[in-house]
């Protein structure tokens, strides 16, 4: 049985992360993905010809200077990758029933004279408000990872509601709704959100917004050859079914085939209830721990519908459109001609090598009671009935978004779906949430996991730690992997790329 220094479980982004990061400072890494393409919800497809994204549609703080520009320089991939700078005049467009609409723009300066245009009355609020969305997204950067600091603390962000947050600062109902128009990047709710998780956010696409030309999947290969280069393996079709302990250590991790695997350090980045499902000859863990985990509450998931367009039909816009069918922008339900539809993102995908889009995806986020009858099942074995619903479904959110854009159904050729139980399916994220366990800003240390296990040789990696999305799992897996190289040392090597 070979052994490596630190074994991956999970090939998205906080595995990728974590393998790159290990590998270039030595280590040996053996990265394990169940599926047959690495990436996770980095993944992209094709259909028809034409490049489909799962999961990740742009990434902010990829301007130079900026902490994702710094990280990706890092990872010695930053030039390699093909990407679209949104429109700085407005890279989120917020669409309402009532006819009205307004633009976050990118920078503070600008973002504050955009809003201000259509609300002036809140100029000296929104330059407020701004100050202490800064404070949170300044808490990490280029400057303090060379200071050997992985942030500037910040914890008392994590009790702090950005919904409370939001209505302190901002009078007007309206405009509250716009600063929180995108919280469907993070599942936002008016009881749980965090200033943290909506600050960091924010901010960051504030500092510099990006569209990932002809699909995230680049992404998830570049780091997978990183990791390749630096001396490690990334073995596909390679799933963990088990993780066999030896007291308050991990021995080695099953292979569904009946491979065993072992390294000194192991490191899974899928979600907590299913890494301590796979626990083998557990002694450390009680009934209890595991009973509180299954019951933690996890985020929504996403409806997506890919809208495949005739050729030259519709110019690509360097925008991204946020509908609602509800005033209130944090309601997850909203009727629409009988059809749960609160809210759909509507994002383009950009091409190197044209001024029209061929794909446009719309992200509805879905309650798990709409899909529930069909959790037993697996994809191409779901029936009938689920064909239709997602048919009927989707037609819907098609329906819905043409309010917005009427022209758009002129330019559709074909329409495919995808629900959160595929979501499931691929990623092993159960229900298929969007963005994991819900981070409870009322009792955040209970839904928070912390990186280091009580398991010794056992860390997590992935969005339940800190935040979700590309930063967040991103600095989520240099916490913990800086429990492995010490977080100076790490901080520094990353900060002085």
């Amino acid at each position: 049985m070979k052994k490596y220094d630190v074994i991956i479980i999970g090939g998205g982004l906080g595995g990728l992360t974590c393998g790159a990061m290990l590998s270039k400072e030595g280590l040996s890494v053996c990265l394990l993905e169940q599926h047959s393409v690495i990436g996770g919800c980095l993944q992209s497809f094709k259909r028809n010809g034409r490049t489909l994204d799962t999961g990740m549609h742009y990434v902010g703080s990829l301007d130079e200077g900026e902490i994702m520009h710094q990280y990706f320089k890092y990872f010695g991939i930053i030039d390699q990758l093909h990407l679209q700078r949104l429109d700085e005049t407005g890279f989120d467009h917020f669409h309402f029933s009532d006819g009205t609409s307004y633009r976050h723009a990118m920078g503070y300066e600008r973002f504050i004279d955009t809003l201000s245009e259509q609300f002036p009355e809140e100029r000296a609020n929104l330059t407020e408000f701004c100050r202490q969305l800064k404070k949170v997204g300044e808490l990490i950067s280029p400057e303090i990872l060379k200071e050997g600091r992985i942030s500037n603390g910040g914890v008392e962000y994590f009790s702090t509601s950005a919904y409370e947050k939001i209505n302190e600062h901002i009078s007007n109902s309206k405009l509250r709704n716009v600063l929180a128009g995108n919280c469907g990047l993070f599942a936002g709710d008016k009881l749980t959100t965090s200033f943290y998780e909506y600050g960091m956010i924010t901010h960051s696409n504030i500092q510099g917004a990006y569209a990932f030309s002809d699909g995230s999947q680049q992404l998830a290969d570049l780091l997978s050859d990183k990791i390749k280069a630096n001396g490690g393996k990334v073995l596909l079709n390679a799933k963990v079914s088990k993780i066999h302990l030896d007291g308050d250590k991990v021995k080695c991790v099953e292979l569904n085939n009946g491979e065993k695997v072992e390294a000194e350090h192991y490191i899974s980045s899928l979600h907590p209830s299913v890494t301590f499902s796979m626990l083998e000859n557990n002694t450390v863990y009680k009934k209890a721990f595991f009973t509180r985990i299954n019951s933690m509450a996890n985020t929504y998931g996403l409806f997506t519908t890919y809208l495949l367009l005739k050729p030259k039909s519709l110019k690509y816009v360097n925008q991204n459109h946020y509908l609602f069918n509800n005033p209130d922008v944090w309601a997850t339900d909203g009727n629409y001609k009988g059809y749960n539809i609160p809210s759909t993102l509507l994002c383009m995908q950009p091409s190197q090598t044209s001024e029209y889009t061929n794909v446009v995806t719309l992200l509805t986020p879905i309650l798990y009671s709409d899909y529930i009858k069909w959790e037993d099942t697996k994809i191409g074995h779901r029936g009938e009935d689920y064909k239709d619903f997602k048919n009927r479904f989707s037609e819907a959110v098609v329906d819905f978004t043409c309010q917005f854009f009427p022209n758009l159904r002129n330019c559709i050729d074909k329409v495919y779906t995808a629900s959160p139980l595929t979501y499931r399916d691929y990623t092993g994220t159960p229900q298929g949430c969007a963005y994991g366990i819900v981070k409870d800003c009322r009792n955040p240390m209970v839904t928070q996991f912390p990186a280091r296990t009580r398991i010794s040789n056992l860390l997590l990696a992935g969005q339940n730690i800190n935040i979700h999305g590309c930063l967040g799992t991103t600095m989520s897996s240099t916490v913990t992997c800086s429990e492995i190289l010490g977080s100076e040392y790490l901080s520094k090597k990353i900060g002085n790329a």
